[in-house]
């Protein structure tokens, strides 16, 4: 058994697909059933006994200061979020990766994951029943990963967090420091480089019951598990736009992002009744399209 040195999450992305709500304010800080999902986690992790937290963060991460105030955690800005994919948060906090938790900011864990003492390395999953379009896993004999595809069939899939022993994470980043600067590496995601050194990486599946793990990528995925974001989102770009249009915010639906060539969100679409249309973030505009 490991004693859990330290704890990270990543908070450092634009979260485009969760538009308009993150043109506001990052998806970490939003209030889900009447908590703030990053503080919701701080919280978990401390009750667990992990006393020594860092927050990765990038996209307006002047939102986050008042964290390091409130709860006693570091703020690690990654310069990179822009430009490079979630490898740059690992690599911003390399120094400090021993028997550690990596968590992501966006996930709402219904009860508490965390405990003080791990056995080994993990990936937390879900089960798929059925087609899934996730990162889906398969393990050895010694109940080891063994493969990650893109898409499966009842399978247990990636979702919420990881632990890492002393001993992976120092092979992780010997490996990220490696090839961290080759032009193939900066689009990856810290789980690419995993699955393509599985042989030199060993880590479990920590297989959770359905609805343990939650992930909101949109704003109609919100609205499933809090309904009380129906009628009011919580989004002054939300409300003037149902202010022109003469509607209430819970009339506009299906909810997509419009992304720009460097994959931020440059504004929206969503449905209105039987009418479609898109705003533009640049221009505040809202036309039916």
């Amino acid at each position: 058994m490991y004693f859990v040195d330290n704890a990270v999450i990543m908070a450092a992305g634009t979260s485009s697909r969760f538009a308009p709500l993150s043109f506001e304010k990052p998806k970490a800080l939003i209030e889900v059933k009447g908590e703030v999902l990053i503080e919701r986690q701080i919280k978990q992790l401390k009750e667990a006994g992990i006393k020594e937290i860092y927050i990765v963060v990038g996209y307006k991460h002047e939102q986050f200061t008042y964290l390091a105030e409130k709860y006693d955690v570091h703020i690690v800005i990654n310069e990179e979020y822009l430009t490079r994919n979630n490898n740059g948060s690992i690599y911003a906090v390399k120094d400090i990766l021993k028997n550690t938790y990596i968590c992501s900011a966006d996930n709402y864990f219904l009860n508490n994951p965390f405990e003080c003492k791990v056995e080994e390395s993990y990936y937390a999953a879900l089960y798929a029943d059925g087609t899934t379009n996730e990162w889906c896993m398969q393990e050895d004999k010694d109940g080891y990963i063994s493969e990650v595809t893109i898409g499966g069939e009842n399978s247990w899939y990636m979702l919420g967090h990881v632990f890492w022993d002393e001993r992976f994470s120092k092979k992780f980043i010997e490996i990220l420091e490696a090839e961290y600067y080759l032009p193939e590496t900066r689009n990856l995601l810290w789980e690419s480089i995993f699955i393509n050194h599985l042989s030199e990486l060993q880590m479990k599946i920590r297989k959770y019951e359905a609805d343990y793990i939650f992930e909101f990528d949109t704003l109609d995925e919100l609205r499933i598990f809090d309904s009380t974001y129906k009628k009011d989102t919580r989004s002054n770009i939300m409300k003037k736009i149902s202010e022109n249009l003469c509607c209430s915010e819970e009339e506009m639906v299906n909810v997509t992002a419009i992304k720009a060539q460097n994959n931020e969100a440059a504004g929206f679409e969503f449905d209105l009744q039987d009418r479609h249309y898109r705003y533009i973030y640049e221009t505040e505009c809202v036309e039916r399209i």
